[in-house]
């Protein structure tokens, strides 16, 4: 598949599922991060071609994270995977310019085909 996938979530066990979902797909996990902080640095340093995004971290919101990170390149693909679905958060996360929003827990079909319909 040839897809590098950066992982940002302050929960290890919510890295620990994406990434086995994402790896078992067939992506490419290039890194993961726990805050806002270390995924902005992550996405400068490894050049990922995809984006998962918590909105809730310690310190700094993944919200500020998406703005930072598409400041940075602005091509940026992030899909925002979080426990809040509320519709204020999620249009604050697209315009700050995620491409999706998932609501936690999601089902593995649903994160694969966003994923797909998102890099295609």
């Amino acid at each position: 598949m040839g897809i590098n996938i950066l992982i940002v979530d302050d929960a290890k066990f919510m890295r620990n599922i994406l990434k086995k979902i994402l790896s078992g797909a067939g992506y490419n996990i290039i890194g993961e991060a726990e805050t806002a902080d270390e995924g902005i640095q992550a996405y400068r340093d490894k050049k990922p071609d995809f984006v998962t995004m918590d909105i809730c971290m310690p310190n700094k919101s993944g919200i500020e994270a998406i703005k930072a990170i598409k400041a940075i390149d602005d091509d940026a693909k992030i899909l925002v995977c979080s426990a809040l679905g509320q519709e204020l958060l999620v249009m604050e996360a697209i315009q700050a310019g995620a491409k999706d929003f998932i609501v936690k827990p999601f089902k593995k079909e649903k994160i694969l085909e966003t994923i797909e319909k998102l890099t295609a």
